[in-house]
């Protein structure tokens, strides 16, 4: 049996873009991501702590360094410029493995979605 399990976390992030005319998906500094663990394509749960909205999407690289933060295409709608969301992955995993599993869980300034 396997169980879904949080892999990666990035806490509280601002939206630096809302790009309606995109194909969908979630633009993330590449500095993020890797401090994250999360991989380009990978899907990804979004939590917007501004207005309560929930969903999914998958991850495109965004250019290192540059805090960059974008919701696209249809996503775009769920979320404005300045909102904090909380971005999250999983990952599948027997009961015993996840037991032993920590998650990489990252914590931005959220002034410059910088690490800190």
């Amino acid at each position: 049996m396997f169980i879904e399990v949080v892999k990666s976390k990035i806490h509280r992030v601002t939206v630096t873009q809302a790009d309606l005319n995109y194909i969908g998906s979630i633009t993330i500094d590449e500095d993020l991501m890797d401090a994250a663990n999360i991989i380009a394509n990978e899907k990804v749960s979004i939590v917007n702590n501004n207005n309560g909205e929930r969903f999914e999407t998958y991850v495109i690289k965004g250019e290192r360094g540059s805090g960059v933060v974008c919701l696209n295409g249809a996503a775009a709608r769920k979320v404005q410029p300045g909102d904090i969301i909380i971005i999250m992955a999983y990952a599948l995993m027997t009961p015993e493995e996840a037991r032993e599993f920590t998650p990489a869980v990252i914590f931005p300034d959220t002034a410059t979605n910088k690490l800190i």
